[in-house]
């Protein structure tokens, strides 16, 4: 089986399992009023596919924790660009594993990836948020790294958005070579 029928299988049973739940709680006449960040994820991550369905209800509304609370330094096949990590649990998880030079790999033409040392911490995780070009996330199925060069599709549990590099499009879908470290 190759990596992406793997990692779309790895997906398809809890996206299965959260469908049903969905679909069971659909039929509740009590009255009360969806969460409106409850865009149901597709069949894969943004993380494992670049190609999700888009829910029907409103989109999700920004997550606070996607206010930057760490500048870092990253450098992009050795230039350097600006950068920050929100103040999640899993960011300040990632903070604790730089410095950080990572070799990048496309994968599905929206995303550079790479492995961590390890898998980072998703406790406390905050609500699902869809990916934006330059937006550093951690796909936890995996427990690796993404760079998005091309905005994700919908929001997604098992991807964390970590923080921001403020770099263009072209310039993050061509990396080869990312380096993280903590700003002094």
């Amino acid at each position: 089986m190759n990596f992406a029928a793997r990692r779309a299988l790895v997906r398809a049973v809890p996206v299965a399992a959260l469908l049903l739940a969905v679909t069971a709680c659909a039929g509740d006449s009590s009255g009360a009023t969806p969460h409106s960040a409850s865009s149901s994820p597709a069949s894969s991550s943004p993380a494992s596919s670049g190609q999700q369905e888009a829910s029907s209800s409103a989109a999700p509304i920004a997550s606070a924790d996607r206010n930057t609370a760490m500048a870092i330094r990253v450098t992009i096949d050795g230039r350097p660009v600006d950068a920050t990590l929100n103040d999640s649990p899993a960011a300040r998880d990632f903070a604790d594993l730089l410095p950080l030079t990572l070799d990048l790999e496309d994968f599905h033409q929206t995303e550079r990836i790479a492995d961590l040392p390890r898998r980072l911490t998703t406790s406390g995780a905050p609500d699902p948020d869809v990916p934006r070009v330059g937006d550093l996330a951690y796909y936890a199925p995996w427990g690796n790294l993404a760079l998005y060069y091309r905005d994700g599709d919908s929001a997604n549990a098992d991807l964390l958005i970590l923080g921001h590099v403020d770099a263009d499009a072209d310039r993050l879908g061509t990396a080869d070579r990312i380096t993280i470290e903590a700003a002094s």
